[in-house]
């Protein structure tokens, strides 16, 4: 039994683990072609990471960002999900608002970013509605699908058994969306970190993408690498948890 286990331990993680050695292997070749000046190494770019954590000035500045995204993320979520599934629940609605969304979904959302400063200012209610604005749409389209494919012999069945508007609900409306809607979180949250750095990085007083900038301006190569770093790991983690959740609700169907 151990010995399986092992096996599908070394199974699942052999990939990531290859990819891993793959960009790590890169990452210092092109330090030693192009040296410190071009970019630094993963060993030096690794302690320099842990060394902000040591400056005072670095921790507001990631109080600031982690703000400005849990809080975009909180108003992409609930007004995406909840405005998905009021559309998907109203058939002329749905198909009504369905090509609207995937249209506004195509655009480049940067170009609306002066609108956004116009409304919002400097401060952080600019960068919460940049990264809401980012995640709010794809989590508004797959919720809007999700409950507009719900198989319609579930819904007569429900009507057979005399199901009230909540026992239709909870036992067949919930599980047949989530996974769809989850789908739709998942690229959510990517979306709404995107979101977020990006509005620190174009006009932001405060915040990691202030200080990426920053570090950009004056060429300070260790810094950049360390700051690019942090964000890259917290984008990995959480889009990994999210697709470990994702893969769990669709292998229930």
């Amino acid at each position: 039994m151990s010995t399986a286990v092992a096996s599908t331990f070394a199974t699942r993680w052999r990939d990531p683990l290859i990819v891993l050695a793959v960009i790590l292997a890169g990452w210092q070749s092109l330090n030693l072609w192009g040296g410190d000046n071009v970019m630094t190494s993963p060993v030096a770019t690794v302690r320099h990471a842990v060394e902000l954590f040591g400056q005072s000035r670095f921790l507001p500045h990631l109080r600031e960002t982690l703000t400005a995204y849990f809080v975009a993320l909180a108003i992409a979520v609930f007004g995406g999900v909840s405005f998905g599934v009021l559309m998907g629940a109203h058939k002329l609605t749905g198909e009504v608002a369905e090509p609207i969304f995937t249209a506004l979904y195509s655009i480049p959302k940067v170009t609306l970013y002066p609108l956004i400063l116009l409304s919002f200012g400097l401060g952080i209610q600019a960068k919460i509605a940049f990264g809401a604005l980012h995640g709010i749409i794809p989590i508004v389209i797959f919720s809007m699908n999700a409950v507009r494919q719900v198989n319609r012999t579930y819904l007569r069945t429900a009507r057979a058994m005399s199901l009230t508007p909540m026992q239709t609900v909870r036992h067949i409306i919930i599980p047949a969306t989530v996974p769809e809607i989850f789908s739709g979180l998942r690229i959510g949250v990517s979306l709404t970190l995107l979101g977020t750095m990006l509005g620190e990085l174009f006009a932001s007083q405060r915040g990691l993408g202030f200080l990426l900038m920053t570090a950009i301006d004056i060429h300070d190569v260790k810094t950049i690498m360390a700051l690019a770093l942090l964000i890259s790991i917290f984008a990995v983690l959480v889009n990994s948890m999210m697709l470990a959740v994702d893969r769990k609700l669709h292998a229930r169907l």
